[in-house]
């Protein structure tokens, strides 16, 4: 069984100029103890997307899907008291900025012991001071007995983030979704931040779900990838197959932007242009106004082409060998 499944996702928000679409058609399931990356630059309706699935999006925005599930659950008609049961507890989220999640005002470690008595009635406060100890030694904080009684501002920007990972893995979800979470850490307590929530999907069958415009990290921990541009899926598939051999310029140009394997001096390669505006979007391809591939055809919309395996949304797809 899936632990989670979304078809057909649009969100849309009412402006003085007219609707805005930040999420068009979007559909993609994940399976439990597998990860996906979901990359693009800023913009391109990642976080719009997650924050739709987690009923997070607020009026003017209005959310629409034929299915959303988690677990086999539909969540279309959930209400705000089973929202609340599975937020935190079954559903775990880390968000880019940590001060989203982390009270100012109160101890971290009352609000790690909070995330877990709130979920579950029966633990004791000894046994969830353990579990919340436990889980800031898994994200690398130093001395986790004497930060859980230090308050957020007392912080720096990267341990809160990693205060807000751990608030995030204390009660083992079913599924994590992670919006850009390392974003304020070095490479190395990244990557060992990436090492635990690979470990966790593996071994406790977690489902998560990585949000990044950086996709060498995506290489580095997803199992499959979707890339997203201007509210759309445009690429999808297993990460070592569109890594290795993309179908859609866009992806092409993400990956030829990384700085790994670049030779010295050489010159950083950039997609050409600007992101497109959500509210005037071009008729047909969105990417077509940066692309050096489109022609008088992709001024329609591109069907999503698929080999069962790996799809893309592109009428001119790179050749691969």
């Amino acid at each position: 069984m899936a632990v989670l499944e979304v078809e057909n996702l649009t969100t849309q928000f009412q402006t003085r100029t007219g609707p805005v679409t930040a999420v068009n058609d979007v559909s993609f399931k994940l399976e439990k103890g597998r990860i996906l990356g979901i990359v693009g630059e800023s913009g391109s309706g990642k976080s719009v997307t997650i924050m739709s699935v987690l009923n997070l999006v607020d009026p003017p925005g209005k959310v629409n899907a034929s299915k959303l599930s988690f677990n086999g659950e539909s969540l279309l008609a959930a209400s705000p008291k089973r929202w609340q049961e599975l937020r935190g507890d079954r559903i775990a989220c880390i968000f880019q900025d940590p001060m989203m999640s982390l009270n100012p005002v109160t101890r971290i470690g009352e609000q790690l012991m909070e995330t877990v008595l709130v979920h579950r009635k029966k633990t004791s406060k000894a046994s969830a001071r353990d579990t919340a100890i436990d889980a800031l030694r898994r994200v690398g904080i130093p001395a986790p007995m004497e930060r859980m009684r230090a308050y957020p501002h007392e912080l720096s920007g990267g341990m809160r983030q990693r205060v807000a990972i751990a608030n995030a893995l204390v009660n083992k979800p079913d599924l994590i979704i992670a919006d850009e979470p390392t974003t304020a850490l070095d490479v190395t307590i990244q990557a060992q931040i990436l090492h635990e929530v690979r470990t966790l999907a593996r071994e406790s069958g977690t489902g998560l779900v990585w949000i990044t415009h950086d996709i060498a990290v995506v290489k580095d921990i997803a199992d499959e990838i979707c890339v997203m541009y201007a509210g759309r899926i445009v690429e999808w598939g297993p990460v070592a197959d569109v890594i290795r051999a993309p179908r859609h310029p866009y992806t092409r140009g993400l990956i030829d932007s990384i700085p790994r394997g670049r030779a010295e001096g050489g010159r950083l390669h950039s997609i050409p242009g600007a992101a497109v505006s959500l509210a005037s979007l071009p008729s047909g391809c969105a990417f077509a106004p940066r692309c050096a591939r489109a022609t008088e055809v992709c001024t329609t919309l591109p069907p999503m082409h698929s080999n069962g395996r790996h799809s893309h949304r592109c009428f001119h797809p790179l050749v691969t060998s």
